[in-house]
């Protein structure tokens, strides 16, 4: 039997090498940098354990630059990967990476809700 190997890249946050299933790849978008979790975005790529330490050593390190050879090292925004690595420390997050405790304890929006679950929560109670 044929054994097949999982190709290894090298963290541009703590430079240790790991299996692709367990980093992250980042790619850029109108200087900025995007997490690619499907890996399937074109461009260049730069891969990052999804974690807050690695993330902060590359930022600090200003290894994106670098990775993705971008001329004369410049700068890049790191909001959206940084939202999606911080999770909920990060400004911004988006009501589908929210848990199933914050959806309960959710605060009830001004007036009716509107679209099909409101219908379906009508049908409900009344």
């Amino acid at each position: 039997m044929a054994e097949t190997s999982i190709p290894v890249r090298t963290c541009v946050g703590c430079r240790n090498r790991a299996p692709v299933t367990d980093l992250l790849r980042v790619v850029l978008r109108s200087g900025t940098l995007v997490p690619d979790p499907r890996r399937r975005l074109p461009g260049r790529g730069a891969s990052l354990h999804p974690t807050p330490e690695c993330l902060h050593a590359a930022e600090r390190r200003r290894a994106f630059p670098r990775a993705l050879r971008l001329p004369g090292g410049a700068a890049v925004e790191a909001g959206p990967l940084r939202a999606h690595v911080l999770g909920a420390d990060a400004p911004g997050r988006t009501p589908e990476r929210a848990t199933a405790n914050e959806r309960q304890t959710a605060l009830p929006t001004d007036g009716p809700a509107t679209g099909r679950s409101a219908r379906r929560e009508q049908d409900v109670v009344g």
